[in-house]
């Protein structure tokens, strides 16, 4: 040992590979030491504390190309620097706990793309008697209008809580469902389109489109997209919707036409 250690040694030592000691030679982070005689390379106390140095640095985040010179500068610049590197794992940190979340949501299908207040509507919905293939039209729905008009996303659950807070809604809600079975002609579709009419009017404030919304070009296409959701699967549901619309449209609403 008197002579120093092998390669083999010092990287044992440090806590790294040989081939990790040999990358931070190319890299200019730890010199190379001097042969002995017999031609072998021996890290002595000198070059096993820089190793350690870059060692931990590079562990707590540093990139390499940066360790050279914090290790070369001064005290206060050293210092600043690895305030920076902390600010810099904070937010990794934030952002991997954010992904941890995320993650644990999946266990619950499509509401890992869905805040927690969209998730306690949908909670209600299977509380109150609706059906999963209803629950989950409206889970699409939801995700939808997040993704295409994130301006309406929150007046839209605020809308849904209200309608699940009136149980003479709740019934009209579940007759609607009811109705996708009925004939497109069946005069009840325009006894229901005038009763869901009413209600929806009934809280004006909620259905305003944002500011600005329908001057974008997509607009139509982005709401019908929305609001339109399902119908290709009930002729009498598209009626129902189309009948909505034009009474609220004649209530002076501003709802995009396709």
């Amino acid at each position: 040992m008197a002579d120093g250690l092998t390669i083999g040694q010092a990287a044992a030592f440090v806590g790294v590979t040989i081939k990790t000691v040999r990358h931070y030679h190319r890299l200019g982070l730890v010199a190379e030491p001097e042969r002995d005689r017999s031609g072998y390379r021996r890290y002595r106390s000198g070059e096993l504390f820089r190793l350690v140095q870059v060692r931990t640095l590079a562990a707590a985040g540093v990139p390499l190309a940066e360790i050279g010179d914090l290790l070369d500068a001064g005290p206060e610049t050293f210092a600043a620097t690895l305030g920076e590197v902390h600010d810099r794992l904070t937010e990794r940190i934030d952002e991997l706990i954010a992904r941890r979340a995320r993650l644990h949501r999946l266990d619950h299908g499509d509401r890992a793309l869905l805040p927690d207040r969209a998730c306690a509507v949908l909670d209600r919905l299977a509380e109150l008697g609706f059906g999963p293939d209803y629950v989950a039209g409206q889970r699409e729905a939801m995700v939808l209008t997040r993704a295409l008009v994130p301006e309406i996303f929150d007046s839209f659950l605020t809308r849904l809580g209200r309608t699940l807070d009136d149980p003479e809604s709740v019934e009209l809600t579940k007759r609607c469902w009811a109705a996708r079975s009925w004939d497109p002609d069946d005069p009840r579709i325009e006894e229901l389109a005038s009763a869901l009419a009413d209600k929806l009017l009934a809280d004006r404030p909620l259905l305003a489109m944002p500011a600005g919304f329908e001057s974008r070009p997509d607009a139509a296409s982005r709401y019908g997209m929305v609001n339109h959701h399902r119908e290709d699967r009930s002729p009498s549901i598209a009626r129902l919707n189309t009948l909505i619309e034009a009474r609220l449209r004649a209530a002076g609403i501003a709802v995009p036409r396709q």
